[in-house]
């Protein structure tokens, strides 16, 4: 009887940063909202987790990260982060809450997701386009199942539009040339400055002719109730 084979070794476990939580004020109707339908360290951990998933692999997700405090607030907008490179803070608007009620817990969660990708995701030492950091933002928001019902997946005139219009695109590309495909894009921007050339080795092609080729795509997409074209 042959000896067992040695098992491989354990990949390790992704690295989950302390996690924080300001509110500045408990009357406000967004905050009631909140605690009705989130528990905040499960969706920060989920978000962080989204994070790794589809941007790192358990041997390159990055440690740097040590805290994120999530801070419920009143202001105009939605939300935003900032910080220092180990300790990162998210604001979440309490108003913005109070007009999602009907779909609070799926709302809150893929703005958390979105936030907590900016937390992590590599920008070319600060030169990658907005465009290109908001797509990949809402392409893991995307993956990670919490699209609003008005995302729509459509063309014009630039790629790097952002948010779900990149998204959609880059989540084209992660189809077309295999599942990885955004993780690398996001390596590619660790430790080089921004120059669009880089999808020719991530995705074999410029990003000109895959957006010509996704809104190609998009134009042919059969219609509700009719023919595609």
């Amino acid at each position: 009887m042959p000896p067992p084979s040695n098992p491989p070794p354990a990949l390790p476990p992704w690295h989950i940063p302390n996690f924080l939580l300001r509110v500045e004020d408990l009357d406000h109707k967004g905050a009631t909202i909140f605690f009705e339908n989130i528990k905040p360290r499960e969706v920060l951990r989920l978000a962080v987790e989204a994070s790794y998933t589809w941007l790192y692999t358990p041997l390159t997700a990055p440690k740097h990260v040590k805290s994120i405090t999530l801070v419920l607030r009143s202001f105009e907008g939605v939300a935003y982060t900032f910080g220092s490179h180990t300790d990162k803070e998210i604001h979440l608007s309490l108003d913005y809450i109070a007009t999602s009620a009907s779909r609070a817990r799926d709302e809150i969660s893929g703005v958390l997701v979105h936030e907590v990708v900016h937390c992590y995701q590599y920008n070319a030492k600060d030169t990658c386009p907005a465009g290109l950091i908001e797509g990949i933002a809402d392409f893991v928001r995307l993956n990670a199942g919490y699209a609003p019902p008005h995302w729509r997946a459509v063309g014009g005139n630039r790629w790097d539009a952002g948010y779900d219009t990149t998204a959609y695109f880059l989540d084209w590309i992660e189809k077309r040339c295999g599942k990885g495909t955004i993780r690398k894009l996001n390596a590619y921007m660790k430790d080089s400055k921004y120059d669009e050339k880089i999808f020719t080795p991530v995705a074999s092609d410029s990003v000109d002719n895959l957006w010509n080729l996704y809104c190609d795509h998009l134009e042919r997409r059969p219609r509700c109730g009719g023919q595609s074209k």
